[in-house]
């Protein structure tokens, strides 16, 4: 159990760090603070490593040469001195004197310089008529390179050096070894060599890089509270209008922003509010306006349906007694009754666009068969349909199983769309579709016709809007059919949507959830149709719903 419990802590400690890139570009996304922030640090970290690197091998470099110097002049100075003494001394041919001589020079070479070890051989091959030997004192030979022995046999008269590892004390420190000529008499030319230990610059570099890296991490600290402090003074008032138009977008009218002082940002802030003023004055002022326009309609309508109502009874009753008018009386009886009855239904639509601008339409729901819908307005429309010359074709695959719904307002929509489908249908066959799935039921109504274009498309559901303004209304629509029915399928919870091409046809989809106030997936019914008026033939015969076996129509038996 327990090994079981650290596994998932450890995965989720990974899950968590694996989200973390996906967290910083939201942050560098969405937050200008963090974007400023960080691109701040950046730079400021570059350019202060930068400049501590510069320091710390400028001072390196300072520091070396320093202490080099120093070893090559203080070895300059004890070959000097010895050779002075060498050279001074007349010792004639008598060997002992100069042996003794040369171990005075050996404990000269180590008291008049600073080094910590030394060591001496005669150069090979030279002339002696005296054998001196070499001496070490805490110097080994091993740690003198052969480059470095060559060099001061071949250049008799120059110092050289070389940078080396000495062992002091039993521990292994940076040094420099510095070699030179020293003429014995009688003796020939000896390898004279110093090896200076540069410890103590090493520890005074390591403490200047160590307090440079300090200093430069806390310059970035200082750096980034301040960054912090003036992004945090600046980006505030930012970060509170932004939040303030989202309230204002939102709706909230009456939303402001705080303004202080009379630097720039105050200056926008009360730009800001008159804005927000102004906007909410304009949107108060329309407001009254639609709700003025929208009384009007109501009211007018209303007004006008009293005296409408009389004027049909008259129409109607004219209308019964055409026959024994004259040709000319009975024809304009006859438009007087036609006209009367688009003037109500206009009345009508007028008074639901009304309601709907109000937002005081409610829903009437009950459990109905959508494709029991689309068969009795099919068999209303059918008429209509012969008249025009089309053929109206039912493809039911589903959709037989009752869904809530308010069956007035969407037998109004479907009658609407066949309506439409009819008058620009050409005289070709109306396809009504109608299908389901899991998340709702759908209506499809496609016709062969005119067709428009797709900026013609997009406006179909505007109030009064016609694409050829040319083309007289034949079957006596109000042009507010398609609006409402919008609103009728919004009102469901569901969409309307259309496709058209010019010269292809229109097809119109209305998709109805079947649970809740919106639909969750895709409408079982496709918007763009993929077959064309030569490819639908014969596939699609009407189908008549009263010849399938009752057990179809069980709930969900199709669906």
């Amino acid at each position: 159990m327990a090994a079981t419990a650290a596994t998932t802590t450890a995965v989720a400690v990974i899950r968590d760090w694996r989200g973390w890139p996906t967290v910083t570009r939201a942050l560098w996304r969405r937050s200008l603070r963090f974007r400023t922030l960080t691109i701040t640090l950046l730079l400021t970290s570059t350019a202060i490593l930068i400049t501590c690197v510069t320091m710390a091998l400028v001072i390196q470099n300072d520091l070396f040469e320093s202490r080099k110097n120093e070893a090559l002049e203080d070895a300059a100075r004890s070959v000097n001195q010895a050779q002075t003494t060498l050279d001074a001394t007349a010792l004639g041919d008598d060997p002992a004197a100069l042996r003794e001589l040369w171990d005075s020079v050996q404990e000269d070479l180590g008291r008049n310089s600073t080094a910590e070890g030394l060591a001496g051989f005669r150069v090979d091959g030279g002339a002696a008529a005296v054998s001196l030997n070499g001496f070490t004192a805490g110097l080994s030979a091993n740690s003198i390179s052969p480059a470095l022995r060559n060099r001061v046999v071949k250049f008799d008269d120059w110092q050289s050096w070389q940078s080396a590892s000495l062992d002091v004390d039993g521990r292994t420190v940076p040094g420099v070894i510095v070699g030179q000529q020293l003429q014995v008499p009688e003796a020939g030319p000896f390898e004279v060599y110093f090896a200076y230990d540069l410890a103590d610059a090493d520890n005074t570099l390591t403490f200047v890089q160590r307090t440079l890296w300090i200093a430069g991490i806390g310059l970035i600290a200082i750096v980034a509270a301040i960054s912090f402090v003036v992004l945090r003074t600046v980006s505030t008032p930012i970060v509170e209008a932004a939040e303030t138009s989202a309230r204002l977008a939102s709706g909230d009218l009456a939303v402001r922003i705080d303004v202080h002082g009379e630097d720039e940002i105050a200056t926008l802030g009360r730009s800001f509010n008159a804005m927000a003023d102004s906007i909410e004055s304009q949107i108060k002022e329309l407001g009254e306006l639609s709700l003025v326009q929208q009384r009007f309609v109501s009211d007018v309508s209303h007004e006008l349906r009293t005296p409408l109502t009389t004027i049909r009874l008259a129409a109607d009753m004219l209308n019964d007694q055409r026959g024994e008018f004259d040709p000319t009386t009975a024809r304009t009886t006859e438009l007087l009754h036609t006209q009367v009855q688009r003037f109500e239904t206009l009345l009508s639509d007028l008074l639901e666009i009304s309601r709907y601008d109000a937002g005081s339409v409610q829903l009437e729901l009950e459990a109905t068969s959508l494709a029991h819908l689309a068969e009795d307005i099919i068999e209303q429309m059918q008429p209509l349909a012969d008249g025009r010359g089309s053929e109206l074709r039912l493809v039911a695959p589903g959709g037989y199983s009752p869904v809530d719904m308010d069956p007035r307002r969407v037998r109004r929509v479907l009658r609407n769309l066949i309506g439409n489908a009819i008058e620009h249908g050409e005289g070709r066959p109306i396809i009504v579709t109608v299908d389901s799935n899991q998340h709702s039921v759908a209506a499809g109504v496609r016709d062969f016709g005119l067709g428009m274009d797709p900026a013609d498309a997009e406006r179909v559901f505007d109030r009064f809007w016609r694409a050829d303004p040319s083309r007289q209304r034949t079957i006596g629509g109000t042009g507010l059919g398609l609006s409402i029915a919008l609103g009728d399928a919004t009102l469901h919870g569901g969409t309307l949507g259309v496709w058209s091409e010019l010269g292809v046809g229109t097809n119109f989809v209305l998709t109805l959830p079947r649970r809740g106030d919106a639909s969750d997936g895709p409408s079982p019914i496709p918007l763009e149709p993929q077959e064309s008026l030569g490819e639908i033939g014969d596939a699609t015969q009407p189908i008549q719903l009263a010849d399938l076996p009752a057990e179809l129509f069980d709930r969900g038996s199709l669906e």
